[in-house]
């Protein structure tokens, strides 16, 4: 379970990038709202001992517990729907003396299983039936969380899936049919749900769409806070308004993009930090994903290799969709900034996720010098 590592070959350059966009986050949402930065700071500080601590131990052994970690995230994600509490018009949140969200924790939990059930079926991963278990088995939780509703979420977890897939050794066999199939028909499907009377997904979920492509048509409801995002960040010039400012033109002074602190955290760097804390931002969240795709690279099994493209593609697909989102390239999915956006179990789960791709270093730096 534990076992001699040397204090060199700990990967500080990545613990230094995750603390200084965590750094980053605290003052981004302090400056949102004042009352957080305190509760963001607690986050940073639980979610560095656990990281540390995880770090240390064998990653393999916790995998040998990986029809535990899937059900157990099965569980949590069921409660939802019993004694979870609905925020937002969404019921996410469930209580068990802490408060949090399955849904983030799911992303990690499906990361470990899956580096698992990839590295253990390796050999027969292009079998058609063991990818068909693949898909079953990854249907409860993808299902359970989109009803929730939280589409934005299952689809990234479904596209982290996916890269751990490739990355596993399907077959372009596989691939290129599948690519075939899904690319037209997500055009069908994305032109279907334009019309009046589409059921395939919500009304609200349409509306976020529509006002996408025509914000000019809802610049007062729907597409109101992109618009003032936009400006806010165009705003922000070189250098920003400075954080905590007073100043009268701040369109989060004039509480002119609800939830700030959360998925619109990115206006709040892009105004206050200007062009500069924006791609200080942007440049931490690539360096730590680039950091995770070289630990891959030199892994010492599948499973870890996994394990980092899996962290990987969270923090690069989850980094995108939010920007994209803020500067009005994608419409609104509400998705949190990883290590920014306010939220105590997106921090923490993704500092657990460090700390195993921490691990995967430090086993594969051990092997190599044995």
């Amino acid at each position: 379970m534990f076992k001699n590592y040397r204090i060199q070959d700990y990967n500080f350059r990545l613990v230094l990038m995750v603390l200084a966009i965590t750094v980053i986050g605290i003052l981004a949402v302090g400056s949102a709202q004042a009352d957080l930065s305190q509760k963001q700071l607690m986050g940073m500080l639980l979610g560095f001992v656990l990281m540390v601590v995880i770090s240390l131990f064998d990653y393999n052994w916790f995998l040998k517990f990986w029809w535990i970690i899937y059900l157990v995230n099965f569980i949590l994600l069921a409660l939802v729907f019993i004694i979870g509490e609905k925020t937002g018009g969404a019921t996410r949140w469930i209580n068990l003396g802490i408060r949090f969200q399955p849904s983030e924790t799911t992303k990690i939990m499906l990361i470990l299983f899956y580096a698992k059930f990839i590295m253990k079926y390796k050999d027969r991963i292009n079998e058609i039936k063991i990818l068909l278990f693949g898909i079953i088995l990854a249907a409860p939780p993808l299902i359970m969380v989109v009803l929730q509703p939280d589409l934005s979420t299952t689809i990234m977890i479904f596209v982290v899936l996916c890269t751990m897939l490739f990355v596993g050794g399907i077959s372009c066999k596989y691939i290129f049919p599948i690519l075939g199939v899904s690319i037209p028909t997500a055009v069908i499907a994305f032109l279907y749900i334009l019309q009046p009377d589409q059921k395939l997904i919500q009304t609200y979920q349409q509306t976020r769409i529509l006002a996408w492509l025509h914000p000019e048509d809802y610049a007062t409801k729907e597409a109101y806070q992109q618009l003032n995002s936009i400006m806010a960040i165009g705003s922000g010039q070189l250098s920003g308004k400075g954080l905590n400012n007073n100043m009268i033109t701040s369109v989060k002074n004039g509480n002119f993009i609800s939830e700030p602190q959360t998925d619109f955290i990115f206006t709040i760097v892009g105004e206050e930090l200007g062009f500069i804390g924006a791609c200080a931002v942007i440049l931490l969240l690539i360096g730590i994903a680039v950091e995770c795709l070289i630990i891959a690279y030199k892994a010492k099994d599948t499973s870890g290799k996994l394990i980092a493209v899996g962290m990987a593609a969270l923090i690069g697909f989850q980094s995108t969709l939010n920007i994209c989102v803020a500067t009005g390239l994608l419409p609104n999915t509400g998705i949190p900034l990883p290590f920014v956006s306010a939220g105590l179990t997106s921090m923490v789960a993704l500092y657990i996720g460090m700390g195993f791709v921490l691990n995967v270093r430090l086993q594969a730096i051990r092997k190599y010098n044995n």
